[in-house]
């Protein structure tokens, strides 16, 4: 990806400001990303004790991330089409078998 087609953005995240470079378009994305993961840090300043932002910060990363892990090893969507596709193999390796 060229420099060129990054833009630089300023942007805040408990309380502390840091420069990024994105691609125009996903500047809405990372905005509302950057809002959201604001408003968990001050979530979790509101329900646990920590020292400073940056344990705040690291529960933060971490729910993400356990949220993502668990969002990732269960979808119903994609388990029903995987069952569907082992009972087709199933039956195919049956008919197999029998003729």
């Amino acid at each position: 990806m060229s420099e060129e087609a990054l833009i630089p953005v300023t942007v805040w995240l408990a309380g502390r400001s840091y420069r990024i470079r994105i691609k125009p378009e996903e500047e809405e994305a990372v905005r509302k990303a950057i809002k959201l993961a604001d408003e968990k840090i001050m979530e979790m300043r509101t329900h646990y004790a920590g020292k400073d932002d940056q344990d705040f910060i690291a529960m933060c990363l971490l729910s993400y991330a356990a949220d993502n892990a668990i969002e990732n090893s269960y979808n119903p969507v994609l388990s029903k089409e995987l069952k569907d596709m082992a009972a087709r193999i199933d039956g195919i390796l049956n008919e197999e078998v029998v003729e």
